[in-house]
């Protein structure tokens, strides 16, 4: 049977170093010194420095400065002094233990170098033998600053959840973080469980927290909140969808954006009961419900162009799904006939507050145009300033001048208001073509149908007065001759 081995038990210094070792000559001793260290001093008994060497040039050159000669006391910073007479007095009995000491450098911060001391008894001969310790105080360093700025970062994450929480609680608006993947209430703020009914004064959570969103609502509405919530995984905000409470005679109004918290999307609701919080009750709501079922359209926008609601009739017109389609999107995607059109509006806009009956035309997403006719009022006041439009088809509204017909317009002001609602090239085409006409009609009145005369008074060929009687449709053209050689008219 073999007997295990007993541990060596490990040891600061060699077992038989005469042995080991034998006799080591100076020049061995140093090399080993030098080797073995990054700087090794040699002293005499005063602690006055007689010889020194470096491990690298990089420390000599920062740390030595004619220390030859000088007291070790007297190379290093004033905080380190007592570090060294502890290290010689130390060294009077046994190796001293290592310490950190400073030495003022030529340039930039102090070297730190970690030393320990031994002592000759024979020749009373101090050495000194040192680590650089400038890695491991940058080291240090590093850790220093990388700790304060995450306690920074932490107090400052810390402030700003106590700064959610307070106003998450003492909000008057009612919200509520929703789970975007299984639909689950995560928090709910007091208000939001006053208005799903929950008692404050036991602050009972429960009802709501970890409860099925759809849930909260009447079963006639959760297939509002249901499309509410898909509505916002996609779009980056949904407005203003109208659910019941369940148990609750109100309405509630939804709006909420989804955002991304620790890899997992969330919902933020907000909810605000019909007939408080700023919405409108009674007769103004019922005012609301006649602009959504109106015939006319009608869109509000802000000020910068882009559409906040819109009406049934509007999203017909412009030939989307939806309002969810049109709202964010500006206004002259499918307004004017041009860029002009659309800044001349918005400039009468914000000249006089209102325009009355500017024409212009109407382009939906299929492609399908159309003549309207816009009345507009800016709102700059409240906490949103927005622009309201109403838009009515001018199609074939009856009274509407049209060129075309037998009535020329005779005034300045009923060619004013033919512009904006006819092209000027039509309007000038038509002008020209509805003047022809009316006088070739009346030189064939006068010369009671006789083309000959009637051509020769409007200093036309008879072949250009044929070409414009048929062109609009005058006399009867399927008589070969007209009478022009005998003075009977044709």
């Amino acid at each position: 049977m073999v007997e295990p081995k007993t541990p060596v038990a490990a040891t600061t210094r060699f077992n038989t170093p005469l042995t080991s070792l034998g006799s080591i000559d100076p020049e061995t001793a140093a090399a080993l010194l030098a080797l073995a260290s990054d700087v090794a001093l040699v002293m005499d008994s005063d602690g006055v420095i007689r010889d020194v060497v470096f491990g690298t040039d990089e420390l000599a050159r920062d740390a030595y400065k004619d220390w030859i000669g000088k007291r070790w006391l007297d190379t290093v910073t004033v905080e380190s002094k007592p570090k060294i007479t502890a290290l010689i007095h130390e060294a009077a009995a046994q190796p001293s233990r290592w310490r950190q000491v400073n030495h003022p450098a030529q340039q930039g911060p102090d070297i730190p170098i970690s030393y320990s001391v031994i002592r000759y008894h024979r020749d009373r001969r101090i050495v000194a033998v040192g680590r650089d310790q400038r890695a491991m105080a940058s080291l240090q360093q590093r850790l220093i600053e990388a700790q304060q700025a995450m306690e920074r970062e932490y107090a400052r994450i810390r402030d700003s959840e106590k700064r959610y929480r307070l106003l998450f609680q003492l909000a008057a608006e009612a919200v509520l973080i929703v789970d975007a993947e299984n639909q689950r209430v995560l928090e709910a703020n007091p208000a939001a469980l006053a208005l799903l009914g929950q008692d404050l004064k036991k602050l009972d959570s429960r009802k709501v927290v970890g409860a099925n969103f759809a849930e909260l609502f009447d079963k006639t509405s959760r297939q509002a909140a249901l499309s509410f919530t898909s509505a916002l995984r996609v779009a980056p905000r949904v407005d203003n969808v109208h659910v019941q409470v369940s148990g609750d005679k109100n309405a509630v109004l939804l709006s909420g954006s989804l955002f991304r918290q620790e890899n997992e999307s969330q919902l933020l609701v907000l909810l605000s009961r019909v007939g408080g919080g700023g919405v409108v009750v009674g007769e103004k709501a019922n005012l609301l419900r006649i602009v959504e079922k109106m015939p006319d359209a009608f869109v509000v926008t802000d000020t910068e162009r882009r559409v906040l609601s819109a009406n049934a009739a509007f999203v017909d017109l412009v030939q989307v799904a939806s309002e969810e389609q049109a709202r964010g999107e500006p206004l002259d995607r499918w307004l004017g006939r041009s860029g002009m059109d659309v800044d001349v509006l918005f400039a009468n806009l914000r000249t006089n507050g209102f325009v009355r009956h500017f024409s212009t035309t109407l382009r939906g997403e299929y492609g399908a145009s159309e003549d309207v006719e816009i009345t507009a009022v800016s709102v700059p006041g409240g906490e949103r300033p927005c622009l309201g439009f109403t838009i009515r088809s001018s199609g074939w509204r009856m009274g509407k001048e049209r060129l075309g017909g037998r009535e020329l317009p005779r005034t300045v002001e009923q060619f004013t208001d033919l512009v904006g609602r006819v092209p000027l090239k039509s309007l000038v085409r038509e002008t020209t073509d509805l003047i022809e006409r009316l006088c070739i009609e009346a030189a064939l009145e006068l010369t009671r149908d006789n083309r000959a005369s009637a051509a020769d008074m409007l200093g036309l060929s008879r072949q250009g007065l044929y070409a414009k009687l048929r062109r609009y449709g005058l006399g009867d053209l399927d008589v070969e001759g007209d009478g022009a050689e005998d003075g009977k008219p044709n």
